[in-house]
C-alpha cells in the first residue's frame, strides 16, 4: 500500500522534531521530496519566488558574497564567492564570475523558494531551486558579509502571486542506461580520433545513438582506461600533494558547478572525503563510486585528460579536468598523477 503524503501541517511538526537533520535526509524519512519540505514552510519562513535563472540569478547578484551550492546524491559541492558575469540561454545558460562558475539548464528550474530558518546560530536565509521531481537544483546560502537589504527587495521582487504550502511533483525521472553500440565502433573511434574540442564528444554520441557512459564502457576503447573506485582518494592525494590547479565538476540534471584551484586539505569522515578549503567545499560519498575512467578527448590545444566517476545507476558523481593554459590541454603534472593511477590499477589487476 503506497505511503500517504503528509499534509504542509504533519511536515511542519516534523521539522520542528527534527530540527538539527538535514532537510534532505528528513524528507525521505517522510517519504516525500525536498521541495515538498520546503514548500510546506511557506508562510512559516519560506516564499515561493520565480524560479527561471533569467530572474533569480541577476537578482542574486546584489546580494554580494554567498555560498553557491550544487550537488547530485553522491557529492556536494560548494563555492563562495559573488555572483556576475551572467548569460543568460534558452536551453543552456552560465555564471561566468571569478569563483562562481555555473552550467544552468533553464527547464530543469521549475520551482523556488526564500528560505529563512531559526537556528541556535541565528537565521540562516537562502535561495533554493527544485526540478519537476521536487530534488534540489542549485541553492545560494546567505554568509555573514551578505547583503540583507537586497535579499528582502528579492524575496518582494520575485515572490509569486501564489503561496501555497502544497506542492505537487513529477515522478523522478530514472537515470539513462548506458547505451552501447557495438557495430558503431569503429565509427566511434575514428570519429573521437578527430575531436577538436571537448564539448564535441556528446553531440557524436548522440550522433551514434550512445551516451556517454555506453561510449566508455566500448570494448577495446583506445581513449578510456578503466580505473577502480579507491584511485579517487589517490587522486585527491595527488592533487593536494603536487599543489596543482585542477577544475572539479559537480552537478545535476539542472546545475553544473565548477571549481578551478588547487587542493589543500582533505579530510575523511565515515564513507565521506571531504575538500575542506578557503571557498571552496566538497563531500563525496565514496562508497557510492561504481566506475571510474581516465578519458582523453583531443583538442585543438592538445589532449584534454580528464577522471571521471559514475554511480550504480550510471550517472555522472563528478569529472576531473587540470586547469588549462590558453595554448595547451595538456598538464604534464596532472597526466603523472593519472599515469600513477593507471599503473597501480594495472598492478593489481596482475
Amino acid at each position: 500500500m503506497a505511503q500517504e503524503t503528509p499534509g504542509a501541517a504533519e511536515i511542519r511538526a516534523a521539522i520542528a522534531e527534527n530540527s538539527k537533520m538535514r532537510e534532505r535526509d528528513l524528507a525521505e524519512r517522510l517519504g516525500i521530496a525536498e521541495a515538498q519540505l520546503v514548500a510546506a514552510r511557506v508562510g512559516h519562513g519560506a516564499t515561493r519566488i520565480a524560479a527561471h535563472p533569467d530572474r533569480l540569478i541577476p537578482a542574486a547578484e546584489a546580494l554580494g558574497e554567498v555560498m553557491a551550492l550544487t550537488r547530485n546524491a553522491s557529492c556536494v559541492h560548494e563555492k563562495v564567492g559573488c555572483y556576475s558575469n551572467y548569460r543568460s540561454g534558452e536551453h543552456a545558460a552560465m555564471v561566468l564570475a571569478e569563483e562562481i562558475d555555473l552550467r544552468i539548464f533553464p527547464a530543469w528550474w521549475v520551482s523556488a523558494f526564500a528560505v529563512e530558518k531559526q537556528t541556535a546560530g541565528g537565521t540562516r536565509r537562502s535561495l533554493q531551486v527544485f526540478d519537476a521531481a521536487g530534488e534540489a537544483v542549485h541553492k545560494i546560502h546567505l554568509r555573514p558579509a551578505s547583503d540583507l537589504a537586497a535579499w528582502e527587495r528579492i524575496k518582494a521582487a520575485l515572490a509569486l502571486e501564489a503561496q501555497s504550502d502544497a506542492l505537487e511533483v513529477a515522478a523522478r525521472k530514472p537515470a539513462e542506461a548506458p547505451k552501447t553500440r557495438p557495430e558503431k565502433r569503429e565509427i566511434l573511434f575514428e570519429e573521437w580520433a578527430r575531436l577538436t574540442d571537448t564539448h564535441q564528444f556528446l553531440r557524436l554520441c548522440a550522433k551514434l545513438k550512445m551516451n556517454r557512459l555506453g561510449a566508455y564502457r566500448m570494448p577495446g576503447n583506445p581513449f578510456v582506461r578503466p580505473l577502480p573506485p579507491g584511485a579517487v582518494d589517490e587522486m585527491f592525494t595527488g592533487l593536494r600533494d603536487s599543489g596543482i590547479d585542477f577544475m572539479f565538476f559537480v552537478g545535476n540534471r539542472g546545475c553544473i558547478q565548477i571549481h578551478s584551484g588547487p587542493v589543500k586539505r582533505l579530510q575523511e569522515t565515515g564513507p565521506w572525503l571531504n575538500i575542506l578549503d578557503p571557498g571552496f567545499d566538497m563531500h563525496l560519498r565514496r562508497d557510492h563510486i561504481a566506475e571510474v575512467y581516465a578519458v582523453e578527448k583531443p583538442t585543438r590545444r592538445g589532449t584534454a585528460l580528464s577522471v571521471e566517476a559514475f554511480d550504480a545507476e550510471g550517472t555522472v558523481i563528478f569529472q576531473a579536468f587540470p586547469v588549462s593554459k590558453e595554448t595547451n590541454d595538456s598538464r604534464p603534472q596532472w597526466r603523472e598523477i593519472v599515469a600513477g593511477l593507471e599503473t597501480r590499477a594495472t598492478e593489481a589487476a596482475e
